[in-house]
């Protein structure tokens, strides 16, 4: 009976487990399927974030007639952007990303349309409260959609999701940048401003309409089984393996509710950034590279003048296409290697891709033949998307509780080194020629990947060390407890 029993069991268990395979795919292409459609409203609403950022400065500029206008603008941008950063973690702990999501967009899309009604008296107010919100908005949008794409689409799938994100951004920087003129020339700055409300309508109708994972709903689900962000225990790991304290770290969580009832605050940012080994050096790398991307930024209108007086805006424009083109063509095979391996770049790739990065934009104004700075230009488009997703996947290995705030803490970095790097690069162009202020601003970054990589090595190499020094230990304990090593207890006699 039991062998004739056998068979049967075998074929339901065989049944049971390729239907749970199948269902797995479904789901996973399901998955896959909602988040390029959030991509594509994603890539829409970034389309109308570099259009206004083109048409409001020249809007501001046109109406203040002052370039000091145009700079306070910029910076208020910014200021909101690096607020919006610090309170992001504790937003994403309250309410679902989707609400974040979708209220970023709302907000951007009602914001254009006060501007666009604005009267002639009050247009200087609402610039302001565009420069706000825009600022703010945008970063609340970048946080949330980054730190619950685990969730989205899985852990094995964040390398491919996070390129995928990034080339849709990076096709809508080129778009917007390359219609921003024609648009503005051709329709007027009324006309550019209802295109921008347009797409940040249509993203917030995308994100309404999809079923969206992370924030609160993600912790209290991870929460309520007693594990942490990748579904293992409450002693989730890091990103290099170290114990990252993920779950743990909820009940010490900043305004988070003490054992007694009360609420204590506690830096859970910073303790995010203490989770793995050098993961607060990884996100200071990180500011660093903005105060270099400052440079460059501020640097290449006063080149491309230099190259041609008459129409500089041709070598910008051409300097970027290019740059994207890197960029793109990086995360296509970026995608392919994790599709075939299952592995994403790790933060090597992210060390040595700033380091050629920021290498590639010096060397863009040691003044080269057009032909070979295409070249650089391409390169380091390519270097800048690696870094992105290597960083960007790197942060995404932090428990749910913690991922919210490292990435906020993350925005506000970058938001703060690149509003610093605007001024201090600003005044320095005024004294010093543009390779001299982007090969400073470039190699401190420079300096300070390479700590990092030396930093990643050396936690690598004590890792392979210990992991030896324990694989050697449990030989000589299973070789010293034979009984006829003349051992008791694995304790070792002597002979005599």
């Amino acid at each position: 009976m039991g062998s004739a029993d056998g068979p049967k069991a075998d074929e339901a268990d065989g049944g049971a487990r390729k239907s749970r395979e199948a269902q797995e795919a479904r789901d996973t292409a399901v998955s896959e399927r909602r988040f390029r459609f959030l991509v594509a409203g994603y890539a829409v609403s970034s389309y109308g974030t570099f259009l206004n950022m083109v048409a409001l400065n020249l809007f501001v500029y046109e109406t203040t007639g002052r370039a000091l206008a145009m700079g306070l603008f910029m910076a208020v941008r910014l200021a909101s952007g690096f607020v919006a950063g610090l309170v992001v973690g504790g937003l994403l702990a309250r309410f679902s990303a989707k609400s974040i999501m979708l209220w970023a967009n709302v907000g951007q899309g009602s914001v254009m349309l006060v501007l666009i009604l604005a009267p002639d008296g009050l247009l200087t107010g609402a610039l302001m409260a565009v420069s706000v919100v825009i600022g703010a908005c945008g970063t609340l949008f970048m946080v949330a959609l980054r730190s619950s794409i685990p969730e989205m689409v899985g852990e094995d799938r964040r390398a491919w999701a996070n390129s995928l994100s990034i080339t849709g951004r990076s096709l809508a920087m080129v778009a917007g940048f390359a219609s921003a003129g024609v648009v503005v020339s051709l329709v007027g700055y009324t006309a550019a401003f209802v295109v921008d409300m347009a797409t940040f309508v249509a993203c917030a109708v995308t994100v309404a309409l999809l079923p969206i994972a992370g924030g609160k709903g993600a912790d209290a689900a991870k929460g309520a089984d007693g594990k942490g962000a990748d579904g293992k225990g409450a002693d989730g790991k890091g990103a290099d393996g170290t114990a990252a304290e993920g779950s743990g770290a909820g009940k010490d969580a900043p305004g988070a509710a003490s054992a007694k009832g009360g609420r204590r605050w506690r830096p859970v940012a910073f303790l995010a950034l203490a989770a793995a080994p050098g993961m607060g050096l990884m996100v200071a790398l990180r500011g660093v590279d903005a105060f270099g991307s400052s440079s460059h930024n501020a640097a290449l209108p006063i080149y491309s003048t230099s190259l041609d007086t008459s129409n500089p805006a041709v070598f910008v424009s051409a300097f970027w296409c290019v740059w994207a083109l890197g960029n793109i063509g990086a995360q296509q095979v970026i995608q392919r290697y994790a599709q075939r391996t299952g592995r994403s770049v790790g933060a090597l790739g992210f060390g040595y891709g700033t380091v050629v990065m920021s290498a590639a934009f010096i060397a863009a104004f040691a003044g080269f033949p057009l032909a070979v700075t295409a070249v650089i230009a391409l390169i380091a488009g390519a270097a800048d998307g690696l870094t992105e997703v290597a960083y960007t996947s790197h942060l995404q290995t932090l428990p749910a509780t913690l991922r919210g705030h490292a990435f906020g803490l993350s925005a506000t970095f970058e938001n703060l080194g690149f509003g610093v790097g605007m001024i201090l690069v600003a005044a320095a162009l005024d004294r010093f020629s543009p390779l001299a202020v982007v090969g400073w601003s470039h190699g401190a970054a420079i300096v300070v990947a390479v700590v990092f990589l030396l930093r990643v090595a050396g936690v690598r190499r004590a890792g392979r060390v210990g992991r030896a020094g324990r694989a050697g230990l449990r030989k000589e304990e299973a070789v010293e407890g034979r009984p006829d090593r003349g051992d008791r207890d694995g304790a070792e006699v002597s002979g005599g």
